[in-house]
């Protein structure tokens, strides 16, 4: 009987075939992988400490992150789950990954021939959540997703259960391992750049890439306590402050007054004697809207330069040319998102649906890059191609739907005698003498 430790020991070193009590199993066999445990089942999840944050904190999780001998990025992600609630920063991210979202795709054999019967393979939520988790690391740095179990109908294989990411906290991608709990060093992990996890993984990033959220953290955290300082300002100096005065020494007598004071409205109330006076001094050197507000535009304005590389295409625009300017410079960010997923696509995802029976071999992904009119634009370009050639009535009965007959002959009026006829009488019935 094969022990515990000799079990664990052929599934991380590689070992093709692995020996139990309930049967053999193959290793290599990317059909038999789902009766192995994926990563995301050994991993101990805990909860999250939604802590304040601020500048020092975020310095000393850096440093922990890119500590040589035992790289730790826990507290550098706690961070950066407090970063990504940011609305402007996930408007700016919602735009950038809408942009590679829209764009249509193909796969192609070696002729640059699209095979339309695989696209059912990826029409479907695993590959759009796969595509967003890709998308989501140029933000974080680096991302692990596990692919789920094979999915199999009456026709084969259908597609994949979802996919997974494998949380970032567990991962030390500098040394290719992932530990099973919090804090440990990363020599006690898993190495998952090795069989069998090879099959089943995707890796997206570099190693040692922080992600754009290290960038971002220096503007949503003295943004949200700007926010949170202004709250404080409008809720002291934003309500004027009410002052009751009483000459009667009854508690009751006061602890009713109170009652009434509170009860009215959320507001600062105080309840005094005659011989004592509250006033209240304003700053009149400080103006708080200036002070504030144009400091969180501030850091809107910074975060929209490092997510999207400019500003007007999510902020107003005051002039259209500029904004032309400030589109190609987000569109060039929006390219190279488009390259990263396809990269990844080619040479991760379709290599790995290969190994599980998947009939793409030979296939690769591009982005279609096909011109797309407005209505107003498809109408004028068809109008015009077919005054002026014989366009095939199929193309329009496909395109729209709606049957299509033999294309009519256009007459012209032939300038006969009947029209002479029409046009003289008409001038003689409209004709009227000049001085009548």
């Amino acid at each position: 009987m094969v022990s515990f430790k000799d079990k664990v020991v052929q599934l991380f070193t590689g070992k093709k075939v692995l020996h139990t009590p309930y049967g053999s199993f193959n290793l290599a066999r990317s059909k038999e992988k789902g009766q192995l445990k994926g990563i995301i089942a050994e991993l101990h999840r805990t909860t999250d400490a939604l802590t304040r944050k601020d500048i020092q904190q975020w310095r000393k999780a850096w440093q922990t992150a890119i500590n040589v001998e035992n790289p730790n990025r826990q507290k550098l992600y706690d961070i950066y789950t407090d970063v990504e609630v940011d609305l402007h920063l996930s408007g700016c991210i919602g735009q950038r990954k809408g942009f590679v979202l829209a764009k249509e795709y193909k796969l192609v054999d070696d002729n640059d021939k699209e095979n339309e019967d695989v696209r059912c393979f990826f029409d479907q939520a695993w590959f759009k959540q796969l595509c967003k988790l890709i998308l989501d690391t140029p933000y974080y740095g680096h991302s692990l997703i596990e692919l789920g179990d094979p999915v199999y109908d009456d026709k084969g294989i259908h597609g994949f259960s979802g996919v997974t990411l494998i949380p970032r906290k567990f991962v030390i991608p500098e040394y290719g391992r992932v530990v099973t709990e919090l804090g440990n060093e990363w020599k006690t992990g898993i190495a998952y750049r090795e069989p069998p996890f090879t099959d089943m993984l995707i890796e997206v990033g570099t190693p040692y890439d922080l992600g754009l959220f290290l960038k971002a953290a220096l503007q949503t955290i003295p943004k949200k306590n700007m926010l949170a300082f202004w709250d404080t300002f409008g809720e002291i100096f934003g309500m004027p402050m009410r002052i009751a005065k009483t000459t009667s020494r009854d508690p009751k007598e006061q602890k009713k007054l109170e009652h009434m004071l509170r009860d009215s409205a959320a507001s600062l109330y105080a309840v005094t004697g005659m011989d004592t006076e509250i006033e209240i001094v304003e700053n009149s050197k400080g103006d708080a809207y200036n002070v504030y507000d144009r400091r969180i535009d501030r850091a809107n304005s910074e975060i929209s330069k490092l997510i999207i590389g400019q500003t007007m295409t999510i902020e107003d625009g005051s002039s259209l040319s500029q904004s032309q300017t400030h589109l190609e410079v987000f569109e060039n960010l929006v390219d190279e998102d488009r390259d990263m997923l396809r990269d990844v696509i080619n040479n991760q995802l379709l290599p790995k649906m290969v190994n599980y029976g998947f009939p793409v071999q030979g296939l690769t992904f591009k982005w279609d890059d096909t011109i797309n009119y407005t209505p107003e634009q498809q109408l004028a370009f068809e109008t015009a191609v077919a005054d002026r050639y014989d366009v095939e009535g199929s193309y329009f009965a496909e395109k729209y739907g709606m049957p299509v007959g033999k294309r009519r002959q256009q007459q012209l009026p032939t300038g006969g005698d009947d029209d002479k006829d029409f046009g003289k009488d008409k001038k003689q019935k409209n004709a009227r003498p000049f001085f009548d």
